[in-house]
């Protein structure tokens, strides 16, 4: 959500752009209807519902969002609209009850003044009482269809499908060579000593996948053998093609392995045509592959453990001769699109089977495996990664690109100097690159940033860094 002092900073930037491209996931701009109040109202209560089924957000009425210049945007909203009213109406109509905020921001123009209107996340999903409701998807508020109620329920965590139990014995459906590989995968990540020193049971209890003496779908996942698998989670597979062009392939490997055995085949079968190029600096030599082993693992790890494991197709691995692209069944969730998704909070499909993951360090929390696939590619002068949401399904692709020797030296120099390059300057450098200048719109664009922020980020890269240099007029 916005506070009104950044909203009120925001406004200056109506002067170069309309309200339109300032909007967000959390974030509209509305014109309030002068003619008529019902349905000016009705237009605050739908907002407020798509904005708490969306995970909350702000809204600031009474600004044309298509118009550029600040005086013609901002219409303002009439003084006789009072605020507890439109609070009282917005709690009486909505099912569950919504309490938003609402804030005055004076401004010069207009009738003087603009409402705020704060929506708080709460646990959707929220309608009106005629059962209508809307949800926030990025900029736009979508319809709340059945589809989108499911993808609510999966979101707050009232249906995790992997924290269903099993009834079955544990030992019935424990992999011995599962569990050593998760304890080996878990042991590269420097994962508690303590905790990967229990036994198979205690181990598995401890990380919550075993819950009252049963094995839950997660637990299946992470140590189960292919059988129990088969048996208990039909609709998980994975398949890896080499394709030779779009519609032919010349080797396929399929299969059901617990997920710790199933990251380490795919790896294993992509680097199989992941060349290595040998980089000397000095006394040293240094290895990088054509597609970086952190940024594969990244993104195998979040087809792995987001996938919808309900929906009846593979996780699907096709290595092209020029780019290699990972799918996995179930778009995204919790208003993520591949537009926001570097700085998204993040949500898992599968919250047990993430959060036991985890546990064991193999993956992060904080959205951080985002960043990491993107800079592991940038460092070396390598393209960042193309997300798509096809469908329902989500895709990440690596385009298959050489090593930049000069680029990583720089990359290496500067860390020596004591410089870290953040992700979002990675990102402005690999543009310019390509490209002999970058402006403020389209560094916003590729770093998934509003324009106030890329502004301090290229005025730092400008005058303490020194990479850049200001033109135009």
């Amino acid at each position: 959500m916005r506070t009104v002092d950044e909203i009120r900073q925001l406004l200056d930037e109506l002067n170069s752009l309309p309200a339109d491209d300032l909007e967000d996931q959390d974030l509209d701009f509305k014109e309030w209807n002068p003619h008529s109040m019902k349905d000016a109202v009705a237009t605050v209560v739908e907002m407020a519902i798509c904005m708490a089924n969306g995970g909350g957000g702000t809204v600031v009425f009474g600004v044309n969002d298509k118009t550029v210049g600040r005086s013609q945007a901002i219409l303002g909203v009439p003084p006789e609209v009072d605020v507890n009213r439109l609070k009282k109406t917005v709690y009486d109509s909505t099912d569950p009850k919504l309490t938003p905020v609402f804030e005055e921001l004076l401004v010069p123009e207009g009738p003087a003044r603009l409402l705020v209107m704060q929506v708080y996340p709460g646990i959707p999903p929220y309608t009106d009482t005629a059962g209508r409701g809307k949800v926030r998807i990025g900029k736009d508020c979508q319809p709340l269809t059945g589809t989108l109620r499911r993808r609510i329920m999966v979101e707050t965590g009232e249906t995790d499908y992997t924290a269903e139990v099993v009834d079955d014995a544990p030992q019935n459906l424990i992999s011995p060579a599962a569990m050593e590989r998760l304890r080996d995968a878990a042991l590269k990540e420097r994962a508690p000593e303590e905790l990967l020193r229990l036994g198979d049971d205690d181990l598995l209890s401890q990380i919550g996948v075993i819950r009252a003496g049963k094995l839950t779908r997660a637990g299946v996942l992470l140590a189960g053998s292919e059988a129990a698998i088969q048996q208990h989670i039909s609709g998980y597979v994975w398949t890896h093609l080499r394709m030779q062009t779009d519609t032919r392939y010349t080797d396929r490997a399929d299969g059901r392995d617990a997920l710790p055995i199933a990251l380490f085949r795919l790896l294993d079968r992509i680097n199989a045509d992941n060349p290595i190029t040998t980089l000397e600096h000095g006394m040293f030599h240094f290895e990088y592959r054509t597609y970086p082993e952190i940024a594969l693992r990244e993104a195998l790890l979040n087809a792995l453990c987001h996938a919808d494991f309900r929906l009846a197709g593979p996780i699907l691995v096709k290595q092209f001769p020029q780019r290699l692209e990972i799918s996995n069944p179930g778009g995204f969730i919790a208003g993520i699109t591949p537009e926001n998704i570097l700085h998204r909070q993040p949500a898992a499909r599968n919250p047990l089977l993430v959060d036991a993951l985890a546990k064991l360090r193999l993956v992060n929390r904080s959205n951080l495996g985002i960043s990491r696939m993107f800079e592991a590619l940038l460092i070396e002068g390598k393209e960042p990664p193309i997300i798509q949401e096809i469908g329902e399904s989500v895709t990440v692709t690596f385009r298959r690109r050489d090593f930049s020797r000069d680029f990583r030296l720089f990359v290496a120099e500067e860390n020596r100097a004591g410089l870290i390059l953040t992700v979002d300057y990675l990102l402005v450098l690999q543009y310019l690159l390509h490209h002999p200048e970058i402006d403020t719109a389209t560094t916003a664009r590729t770093c998934q940033r509003s324009e106030v922020q890329v502004r301090d980020i290229l005025t730092e890269m400008e005058q303490r860094l020194g990479y850049l240099e200001r033109g135009g007029a």
